[in-house]
């Protein structure tokens, strides 16, 4: 664990086990510098403990880099639950959660995640105030599709050389929460919609109510398009997938799309623009962020907005030092969480 925690510089690891609950829950803290860490809770099953610890460490350095970018004062954290195979109640495990969370004295606050709802995030609530995504707070979901839907604009504008989608082949792989409002708001602009999703449902309803072509999910990687969005789960851009790419840029929502940080370089000696995700998909995390401090609409959307323009800074540092936005990203990120 320690020498996992070094190589990630996480600040703290705290472990729960409560046998009456079942709750067996890992929270990650990457960083407090900027504030207090903020980040969501997953609650999945997984093959052992030491999976579920590096899960919550790897996720709370993204949050750390996407808070830090998205100009919010919090710092970046992690949860996560392991799910038991068999409960006695839901609601006394997410109750459970609440009081660990409780201990730490606010340094961690919650919010959803996979596996996780608003209805959990009541029950957490029940027993400390540093937990948002609740159902009075609302979905963070519709946000991250907007800040996502800029930040393809903005990569449109960088490597097609406009912002205009009309008649832009975009393929959207994954369309969860976030990657069905994605395609809602491409399909009112114009674009011509490629999608995959394991849930056959999901993709039957962007069929018919967007007109999108569906694609199978082996094959949506090697679909020729002018965006690609891996909207579903982290490290869909591998070596094997990235030679097979056929599209200009990559800008989605999932988080951790890279198998590894040299993957970025691969697209770039390809000539694909690779929009660095945690900066694409903040949108989530400021709306979570804001919401939790008490700010209204009007505030969340103008920093929502400042998405796209950061996303065009990157795009232009990385086009004057000819190396991936990716690494450009990750450097100004710890330049303002280490060196500041």
């Amino acid at each position: 664990m320690f020498s996992m925690m070094e190589a990630a510089r996480l600040e703290a690891l705290h472990l729960a086990d409560d046998p009456v609950s079942g709750l067996k829950a890992v929270i990650a803290i990457h960083s407090t510098r900027l504030g207090p860490a903020l980040g969501g809770c997953r609650y999945l099953a997984y093959p052992d403990e030491q999976s579920a610890i590096r899960d919550a460490i790897r996720l709370a350095q993204g949050m750390s880099y996407k808070a830090a970018l998205a100009g919010i004062d919090h710092g970046g954290g992690k949860a996560v639950l392991i799910r038991p195979a068999h409960l006695d109640s839901r609601a006394a495990l997410f109750e459970a959660f609440g009081r660990f969370i409780e201990t730490l004295n606010g340094r961690y606050i919650t919010a959803v995640d996979s596996g996780t709802s608003s209805a959990d995030m009541d029950c957490i609530a029940l027993h400390t105030r540093h937990a948002t995504s609740t159902s009075s707070a609302g979905d963070p979901s519709p946000h991250t599709a907007l800040g996502v839907f800029a930040g393809i604009r903005a990569t449109a504008q960088a490597r097609l050389g406009g912002d205009d989608l009309e008649g832009l082949r975009i393929a959207v792989q994954g369309l969860g929460n976030v990657g069905f409002a994605l395609v809602e708001a491409l399909h009112a602009a114009g674009a011509e919609l490629l999608v995959s999703d394991l849930d056959a449902g999901r993709v039957q309803l962007a069929v018919e109510q967007l007109g999108a072509q569906p694609i199978a999910s082996e094959a949506l990687l090697t679909t020729p398009c002018d965006i690609l969005a891996p909207c579903g789960l982290g490290g869909v851009l591998n070596r094997q997938s990235v030679a097979h790419l056929r599209c200009a840029a990559v800008a989605g929502a999932a988080n951790n799309q890279l198998a590894s940080p040299e993957i970025a370089d691969e697209l770039e000696a390809r000539g694909i623009l690779y929009a660095p995700d945690y900066v694409l998909n903040a949108g989530g995390l400021i709306y979570v962020a804001l919401r939790h401090r008490g700010e209204g609409l009007p505030a969340i959307t103008a920093h929502l907005a400042r998405i796209s323009q950061r996303l065009t800074d990157i795009y232009a540092h990385a086009q004057a030092e000819k190396r991936s936005p990716a690494r450009v990203a990750d450097r100004l990120a710890e330049h303002l969480l280490y060196e500041r």
